[in-house]
C-alpha cells in the first residue's frame, strides 16, 4: 500500500535526485546531477497473479563513469517480509536491466533504520547464495541540516533531513531551520518544498507545527488533504468568501462543457481538438447553456457555436419603410 509518506520519499526522489548527496559521498562518486538521471517504471510484476511494485527505480547514467540502478523504498517499521521482497526487487531488476542495482532504502526511525541496513542473508547452512545490503537514509546517514544557506543550495537535501529526523530531539530545530530557508525561494517554489515536508510527516508529532508556517499555494500533492490543497479547493485563501463563488461558477462551467460533450459523443458526432478545447476553456454559463441546447439537435459539432439566422421578413420591412 502507498502511503503518504512512501508518495512524498519518491516524488522528492524522481524530481530531485540531488537528494542522494549521502549516498554518492559514500559511494565515493561526484554529488548527483539531475541530467544524469532517467526514471524507470517501477513495475517488478510476474505473469502470474502477483503484483509487486518499487516505490521509485532510477537509471543513473552519467556521461562517465559506471551506469546503474537505484531502487529507492521508504520503510515505517521493521518488516521481514519486506526484507525478502527487497532480495527480489534487486534480483528481478538486475536481471531486466542487465546493470548493477543499489537499494535505497529511506527510514525516519533510528531503530527501523539500523534493521533496513541488514544484510540480508538467503543461505543453506554455511553456504550463502545471496546477500541483500541496502544504502540507508535515515537518522544515521542523512545530515541535520541547521544552516539556512545549505537550505538554499540544496532544497532537496533539506527536505529529506526534515523528513528523515523528525523523530529526533533536535527535529523543532531542524525544522524552523529548513522552513526559514526555504521562505527565501519563489512563492510557488516555496510552496513545494513546504508540501514536500508537510506529506513526508503525516503521521509525526511535527506535523501541524509545520502546518502553521505554510502559505497558501496550489497544491502539488492532489488528494492528500494539506493544508494548501484544503485552503485552495475549500477556497478558503485569505478568507475570500468571492474566491469560493468563484471556485464553483468554475466548476459548473466544467460540469457544463462535459454534459455538451457527452450529448455530441452519444449522437456519434466527430468532435476536433479545436472544437472541444473552445468548449472546454469556456467558462460564460449563458453561453454554454446555449450550447447544450443547440447539441441537442446540431449536425456537426461546429454548429454549436453557429448563431441563429436573422429573419428575412424583418429585414425586409425595415428597408422600405412601410409599416
Amino acid at each position: 500500500m502507498v502511503t503518504a509518506t512512501h508518495e512524498a520519499s519518491h516524488r522528492l526522489f524522481q524530481e530531485h535526485p540531488e537528494a542522494f548527496a549521502p549516498v554518492f559521498e559514500a559511494l565515493g562518486l561526484p554529488p548527483p546531477s539531475k541530467p544524469d538521471f532517467h526514471e524507470l517504471s517501477p513495475d517488478a510484476t510476474e505473469i502470474r497473479p502477483l503484483e509487486r511494485r518499487v516505490d521509485t527505480v532510477l537509471k543513473f547514467e552519467p556521461d562517465m563513469g559506471e551506469s546503474f540502478v537505484l531502487a529507492v523504498e521508504s520503510q515505517t517499521k521493521k518488516d521481514p517480509d519486506k526484507a525478502k521482497s527487497w532480495s527480489y526487487y534487486v534480483s528481478y531488476l538486475r536481471a531486466k536491466y542487465d546493470m548493477p542495482v543499489l537499494l535505497v532504502v529511506v527510514c525516519r526511525d533510528r531503530s527501523t533504520a539500523a534493521w533496513a541496513m541488514g544484510p540480508f542473508e538467503c543461505a543453506v547452512g554455511p553456504w550463502t547464495t545471496q546477500i541483500t545490503h541496502p544504502f540507508v537514509l535515515g537518522p544515521q546517514t542523512v545530515p541535520e541540516i541547521t544552516d539556512e544557506a545549505v537550505v538554499a543550495q540544496q532544497p532537496a537535501l533539506a527536505a529529506l533531513s526534515a523528513i528523515v529526523h523528525s523523530q529526533s530531539r533536535r527535529a523543532a530545530a531542524i525544522l524552523e531551520t529548513v522552513a526559514r530557508g526555504l521562505v527565501a525561494f519563489e512563492p510557488v517554489t516555496t510552496g513545494y518544498w513546504f508540501e514536500v515536508v508537510e506529506v513526508g510527516l503525516v503521521d509525526t508529532p511535527t506535523r501541524e507545527n509545520w502546518r502553521t508556517t505554510m502559505q497558501d499555494v496550489v497544491t502539488h500533492f492532489p488528494g492528500h488533504r494539506t493544508l494548501f490543497e484544503e485552503r485552495y479547493l475549500d477556497g478558503k485563501a485569505e478568507g475570500k468568501v468571492e474566491g469560493k463563488a468563484e471556485g464553483k461558477a468554475e466548476g459548473k462551467a466544467e460540469g457544463k462543457a462535459e454534459d455538451i460533450l457527452r450529448v455530441l459523443k452519444v449522437r456519434g458526432l466527430s468532435v476536433s481538438d479545436t472544437a472541444r478545447k473552445h468548449i472546454t476553456t469556456c467558462t460564460d454559463l449563458d453561453t454554454l447553456s446555449v450550447w447544450f441546447d443547440r447539441s441537442l439537435t446540431a449536425t456537426t459539432a461546429e454548429d454549436v457555436f453557429q448563431e441563429e439566422p436573422q429573419s428575412d421578413t424583418d429585414t425586409s420591412a425595415d428597408v422600405s419603410g412601410q409599416p
